[in-house]
């Protein structure tokens, strides 16, 4: 949601006007993440009449993206998004979006490092690049996010940023400073991530968990990877923060255990009777 004043440590803390302000509401009721934008580098009021809004579907084979300008909360159909239906008052559109945290409140690293990011990529794409409020991950500011697909890289350099969003527009993912995927628990983004760079499969869609399961304070996963399988274990482990006193706090990352290949994936097709 597009809201150009300033914002506080959390979205719902935020100073609203009341339109967001339910909009916020009616998300986290329904289990949607909300989120504040703003162009980079723009602090006037937009010119249209109304709440923009971006929607993104991240979970299943084919996530969407769309937007529209709203008059009231009630304009944006929740139900809808969190069935992965586009909701009516919203257009599909097909160039992904980038965003960029600057939240200052929450992390003064993600306001320093991440608006220069967000202004040098607007020189590129000035109609889809946004600043957005906090994402995760402070830790690893810059941190960008790439919709519709949920792609969380972190600890960004303006060439780290431009590299990754010029491969997710070509449709891969670019491993370097790769967070993983929105929707996704962390353990699975954690052995998706290490089945790639065993891989070396870039596709966005060409690697998915087939299926996992606890093991004692690990988690062992089914992973594809093109018509490959792989067994990949990780476990918890923890990464302490990179600047000091500055992000005091410690953050759980994963460690690959073990990775496996199982068999080729061997796709069947029907003959007809």
């Amino acid at each position: 949601m597009e809201y150009t004043g300033p914002w506080a440590d959390r979205v719902e803390n935020t100073a609203l006007p009341d339109t967001i302000a339910k909009l916020v509401r009616r998300a986290l009721e329904h289990g949607v993440r909300p989120q504040l934008i703003r162009r980079p580098g723009r602090r006037t009021r937009p010119a249209h009449q109304g709440v923009r809004v971006i929607v993104a579907h991240s979970s299943g084979p084919e996530p969407w993206l769309a937007s529209g300008i709203v008059a009231g909360p009630d304009d944006l159909d929740m139900d809808a998004l969190m069935a992965g239906v586009v909701p009516e008052s919203c257009i599909l559109e097909d160039e992904p979006v980038f965003l960029v945290c600057t939240h200052a409140k929450r992390n003064a690293c993600c306001a320093r490092i991440g608006r220069p990011i967000a202004r040098s990529l607007a020189e590129i794409w000035p109609d889809r690049v946004w600043e957005t409020s906090h994402v995760g991950g402070d830790l690893y500011a810059a941190n960008l996010v790439c919709l519709p697909h949920g792609l969380y890289y972190g600890s960004m350099s303006q060439a780290a940023a431009l590299a990754a969003a010029n491969a997710y527009r070509s449709g891969e993912v670019c491993l370097d400073r790769y967070r993983g995927r929105a929707g996704i628990p962390e353990p699975l983004q954690a052995a998706e991530h290490f089945a790639r760079i065993h891989s070396g499969e870039l596709s966005v869609g060409g690697v998915a968990v087939e299926s996992s399961r606890l093991a004692g304070n690990a988690t062992e996963a089914i992973v594809r990877c093109g018509d490959v399988l792989f067994q990949v274990v990780v476990e918890p482990a923890v990464l302490q923060a990179p600047c000091g006193t500055a992000c005091a706090e410690t953050i759980t990352t994963y460690r690959l255990v073990s990775l496996d290949a199982l068999a080729r994936v061997r796709y069947v097709t029907p003959v007809p009777a």
